[in-house]
């Protein structure tokens, strides 16, 4: 299923009363709006349907009647615009209080990082052993409230997932939280909300509500390390990519690479996009990532890599098999 990104189509019970709040609003709005226009053409309408000329002071001078009824009319009009923007503040205040409580002991947490311009989620577990890291997609249990720990490790970015939350920063040095629940299956858009440089636009990250037996069996397989090469081909694949610039940013659990400056690539193979979002993890879009993500993304932190071809096809079916 591909995903889709909509405040308007609430998959959980934050979008929900945000979509809510969003109907109040614009059905006021549009009341609001309909009552002044009526008036207005009520007003030209009277103009031009009296046909009896007027002095040229007479509008200066107004009877004691028709000064008491405008003073009226205007008060009344302030003390409308006074209650509906009281209840407007009120219905806000209230929805922003409904998206900070969830109370639910079973809260699943994950600490999620922006980088430009990727995201890095860490599962957090009271067992280290079941600890793990992923990037720019991100799995959770249907039903279940989800907490997320942010920050950034650079400038702000924004995190936004509009069918199931509303927006909030990530800042450096600070740690700010907000909880999601996703109360039906479904793959969801996610975006940066934030501008963060130049590739703010080609930030962003799915989130894939399954059912909890499915989100269970994809956590048990993450926490796992690389399976091993099992081919010759497989096998210089992986020496390739240690042997490449790749090891010192990218880590992959159960090889010699480490690097913490850029994707964990355990399980790349399990991902449905590369490149934060922006391309399908085929093997063409990877081996033209790989070659020259300058190309498609100007500005990555990924530097260009000069393969032979048979490296580059051996890296690739090595990258394939991290499933």
């Amino acid at each position: 299923m591909s995903a889709w990104q909509s405040a308007l189509d609430a998959a959980g019970p934050q979008a929900e009363r945000i979509a809510r709040l969003w109907w109040v609003f614009l059905a006021v709005c549009a009341a609001v709006y309909a009552l002044v226009i009526g008036f207005l053409f009520a007003a030209l309408a009277r103009r031009r349907g009296d046909p009896a000329p007027r002095p040229a002071d007479a509008e200066a001078t107004a009877s004691p009647t028709s000064d008491r009824g405008l003073t009226r009319a205007v008060a009344t009009a302030t003390a409308a615009t006074a209650l509906i923007l009281f209840i407007l503040l009120v219905a806000s205040v209230g929805t922003g209080k409904a998206l900070s409580e969830h109370g639910d002991p079973n809260a699943l947490y994950i600490e999620l990082t922006g980088h430009q311009w990727w995201w890095q989620a860490t599962y957090q577990d009271p067992s280290p052993s079941q600890q793990f890291e992923t990037a720019n997609e991100i799995h959770i249990p249907v039903g279940r409230p989800v907490i997320f720990i942010l920050t950034s490790s650079d400038v702000i970015h924004s995190f936004w997932v509009p069918n199931l939350s509303g927006k909030i920063d990530l800042i450096p040095t600070h740690r700010n939280t907000i909880w999601i629940r996703a109360d039906k299956p479904g793959v969801y858009r996610g975006q940066c909300a934030e501008f963060c440089g130049l590739q703010h636009a080609n930030m962003a990250l799915r989130v894939v509500a399954e059912s909890p037996t499915q989100f269970e069996a994809w956590r048990r397989a993450q926490v796992e390390p690389a399976p091993a090469p099992d081919t010759p081909d497989k096998q210089h694949g992986q020496q390739v990519f240690t042997s490449l610039p790749c090891a010192m940013c990218h880590t992959i659990r159960g090889t010699g690479a480490g690097g913490r400056t850029a994707p964990d690539l355990t399980h790349l193979a399990t991902r449905s996009t590369i490149a934060a979002g922006i391309l399908p993890n085929t093997r063409g879009h990877l081996a033209g990532w790989i070659l020259d993500a300058q190309g498609v993304k100007p500005g990555a932190a990924m530097p260009p890599n000069v393969l032979p071809p048979d490296d580059l096809q051996s890296l690739l079916d090595y990258l394939g098999s991290l499933q």
